[in-house]
């Protein structure tokens, strides 16, 4: 290893040459890298709910679909927009007033409740299906289209509108979150650090490793709007203190070697095997988060953890080559860190250490009791800015036609149509259905079959399946939908056992149940990984267990204070708050648990090490929280995206939150349970000894 940092710093201006040379594949990687919008794609693929949306696509060409209510148009008018939108690529077929009559037989001898479908006051609805998935290229191409050749006077619903209107809206944002977590990195490094040029190459440094990174993504085919737009922040946030180390230990390393070369080949030894245990934390929290079954957790895992690792390289490679290139002008540059001195905390820890272990204990229930309860949101709508056109639509949607989402049914084409009408009619019966749309609705009032054009029968009937609608006047994920899915499907099997209940809701139905599950997996994957991690580096049976209970008691404290401000958080925002913030600062724990070892085993008393501890590891562990804070606070207040302003924030708060129980809470329990932590730690043997003595 030694062999090795020497010859890279020897040859630092060829390892930069070759570290900048691999950004030209990751810009090509990252570009050619598809980014996913529908989150509701990431659901497990054995579900009932989303084979049936594979069946749809395959037997009737059908994937996406959206609600269009029009707006003061004519019966011709619309008839003429219909027939205008079957001509754009991708539109697979329109389901209206126009399409299903085609002219043959007027609207009043439609049953009332079918019009009334079709058609409130100057309203009228059309259902507009798609060839592609919902958050495919070719399906928000065709949802502009729509929006084109509709005009003003319609509105554009459902989800396939909601998603093209956040990759719109994600993609002028991006540039715009980097920026911004750059920014106030900058700023709170030139106050924390001792030069004014040195804040600047930290980052320059990470943002090729954030580039080695995004680009690597090119091989996992694709990845998620919200990896895309949080990956480079959380990378930025989390492997910024690796930098800070190496740059302490080479200052230090240089008053040992004359040689400034020497100083940094030690210094890259020194803080790679001091960031190794760092990093595997950091990566066991992500890691964790690949085991959801709702997979955008194996995707941001997988790119965080990737992330990471990078940013080890980026900190051991190229960074000390180009500290040493620019080491003159770094030292032209030189100021007094701003910072204040903080050697008064670990003062006041032991001073004060019984009151702060009770305030421990008194934090324990409100926080872990509001942790457990903080509500959470699934409609994918309520992450957007309510003045989005897809929004405003499923509001007038709503308003208009008393309907807040569309189940899709799929029943078998050969169950009898006095059954498929009785189940119609047990179905409308059931509480917030407003109406089953299907053939049979039609042909239930008289109209035969054969008067029906083959071409409109086979939008709605197909070989294998006929699809009906079943609008309903409930909103996504709520507990009334939910209990009406229930419902709907039991009358269901009843007539067909093979039928398929799908669309938005169904789907969200099951990310509820899969989500809740996650929680408790993810939760207990990253605490037993981080938990024996910390065992194998701290040698100890109750470190671990109190450095792991620290940190989350920082998390429960974080997630608790929505509970009680009664606000409601995206359905992802507790899962992976809870794994990215214990895998990304028990490291500030870890640090100061193994200075107060240190001090130790040296011979100091419980309370001298407990006060060095904190007074040496107080500013690594101010820094590195604040630049951790600074990174992700500032998007978080920018998006109007919730879910990437949710998480930020959370991530955000949860940084200082970690600062705060690390640098007070942690050493008064160091100090409570001292004797504890010296019987059950495999090398403090010589405390033991001495204290037996």
């Amino acid at each position: 290893m030694k062999r090795f940092t020497k010859w890279l710093v020897r040859h630092r201006g060829l390892v930069i040459i070759i570290c900048l040379l691999l950004m030209i594949p990751s810009v090509l990687g990252m570009a050619a890298t598809k980014t996913k919008y529908d989150l509701l794609y990431y659901l497990p693929q054995d579900l009932e709910t989303v084979q049936g949306q594979e069946i749809l696509l395959e037997d009737f060409g059908k994937g996406a679909f959206s609600l269009l209510v029009t707006e003061g148009m004519s019966v011709s008018e619309q008839a003429d927009m219909e027939n205008a939108l079957k001509e754009i690529p991708h539109v697979d077929s329109v389901i209206g007033y126009a399409s299903m009559t085609k002219g043959l037989f007027p609207l009043e001898i439609i049953p009332e409740n079918i019009r009334e479908m079709f058609s409130r006051g100057d309203c009228m609805l059309s259902a507009v299906f798609f060839d592609e998935g919902s958050s495919s290229e070719e399906t928000m191409e065709a949802i502009q289209k729509v929006r084109e050749i509709a005009g003003e006077k319609c509105f554009v619903s459902g989800l396939s509108a909601v998603v093209t209107d956040t990759k719109q809206m994600v993609e002028e944002q991006e540039a715009i979150y980097v920026g911004i977590a750059v920014a106030l990195c900058a700023v709170v490094l030139m106050v924390t650090m001792d030069s004014f040029l040195l804040p600047i190459i930290f980052l320059l440094c990470i943002g090729v490793s954030i580039l080695w990174n995004m680009g690597s993504n090119y091989f996992l085919g694709e990845i998620s709007y919200i990896t895309k737009a949080v990956a480079a922040v959380l990378q930025l946030g989390v492997t910024l203190d690796y930098s800070i180390f190496l740059w302490h230990c080479y200052k230090e390393q240089k008053a040992h070697f004359e040689d400034k070369d020497e100083a940094m080949a030690e210094a890259i030894h020194l803080t790679f095997t001091s960031i190794l245990g760092s990093s595997l934390t950091t990566v066991a929290g992500f890691v964790s988060i690949c085991f959801m079954s709702f997979t955008l957790g194996r995707d941001l895992g997988i790119v965080m953890s990737k992330g990471v690792i990078m940013g080890v390289l980026g900190t051991v490679v190229l960074l000390p080559c180009v500290i040493r290139l620019l080491d003159g002008a770094i030292e032209k540059t030189s100021h007094k860190p701003l910072l204040p001195d903080v050697g008064g905390i670990g003062r006041f820890v032991v001073k004060h250490y019984k009151v702060l272990a009770v305030i421990l204990l008194i934090m324990i229930i409100p926080a872990f009791y509001g942790y457990r309860n903080v509500s959470v949101y699934y409609d994918m709508s309520k992450v957007m800015p309510q003045e989005l056109p897809s929004v405003i639509a499923n509001k007038k949607l709503e308003s208009t036609f008393d309907m807040a989402t569309t189940h899709l049914l799929l029943v078998d084409s050969d169950v009898p149509q006095k059954d498929v009408q009785d189940m119609t009619e047990e179905m409308e019966q059931v509480d917030g259905v407003k109406n089953v749309i299907g053939i049979d609705s039609l042909l239930g009032a008289g109209i035969p079959e054969s008067i029906v054009p083959k071409d409109v029968l086979s939008l709605v009937k197909g070989d294998r399946y006929q699809l009906m609608l079943i609008n309903s006047a409930y909103v996504i994920s709520s507990d009334e939908v939910n209990a009406q899915i229930d419902s709907l499907n039991e009358i269901l099997k009843k007539y067909d056992a093979g039928g398929m209940l799908i669309g938005e809701a169904p789907c969200t139905k099951d990310l509820i149940a899969c989500t809740d599950h996650d929680f408790t997996v993810v939760s207990l994957i990253s605490i037993i990984a981080i938990f024996v991690i910390i065992m194998i580096v701290q040698k100890s049976f109750s470190l671990p267990v109190l450095l792991v209970a620290i940190i989350e008691l920082a998390i429960a404290a974080n997630l608790c204070i929505p509970y009680y401000l009664k606000q409601e958080l995206p359905f992802v925002g507790p899962i992976l708050i809870s794994t990215i913030q214990l895998g990304a600062t028990v490291d500030y724990a870890i640090l100061m648990t193994t200075r107060y070892k240190q001090n130790r085993i040296s011979g100091m008393e419980k309370k001298e090490a407990v006060q060095n501890a904190v007074a040496s590891a107080a500013q690594s562990v101010l820094v590195s929280g604040l630049g951790f804070f600074a990174a992700t606070y500032g998007v978080g207040l920018y998006s109007n995206v919730d879910i990437i302003s949710s998480m930020c924030r959370l991530i955000a708060r949860g940084a200082l939150l970690s600062v705060a129980v690390v640098l007070l809470l942690l050493p008064a329990m160091l100090l409570v349970l001292d004797k504890v932590i010296v019987h059950t730690t495999a090398d403090m043997k010589s405390v033991r000894n001495t204290a037996k003595a």
